[in-house]
């Protein structure tokens, strides 16, 4: 049982990381009038679980700041996957294992 907790845990920084880092290659792209990482990459990568990444990608690197449905839609993309995870973590082994 422990392995999954540290798979998910490496999983978990992996995808994040990604997530800060595409947030940075993307406003660099911008900044130089690039071919750029297609919105809905960047919330794919929040939706596998990279919200945290993307959001500190997002205000560290001042990109998609003025778009609402960034502003607005990763954080609830966190909250989401926070209750889900807590449902999860919370929940009968059985359930989760099905």
């Amino acid at each position: 049982m422990e392995d999954i907790w540290l798979i998910l845990l490496i999983y978990l920084a992996a995808v994040n990381l990604f997530g800060l880092i595409i947030m940075g290659v993307d406003k660099s792209r911008a900044k130089r009038r690039k071919w750029r990482i297609p919105e809905a990459t960047l919330f794919l990568v929040a939706i596998i679980g990279g919200s945290v990444g993307s959001i500190l990608g997002m205000y560290l690197f001042r990109h998609k700041t003025k778009h609402w449905y960034f502003v607005v839609g990763m954080p609830v993309i966190l909250v989401l996957q926070i209750i889900a995870g807590l449902i999860m973590f919370f929940a009968p082994i059985n359930l989760i294992f099905l």
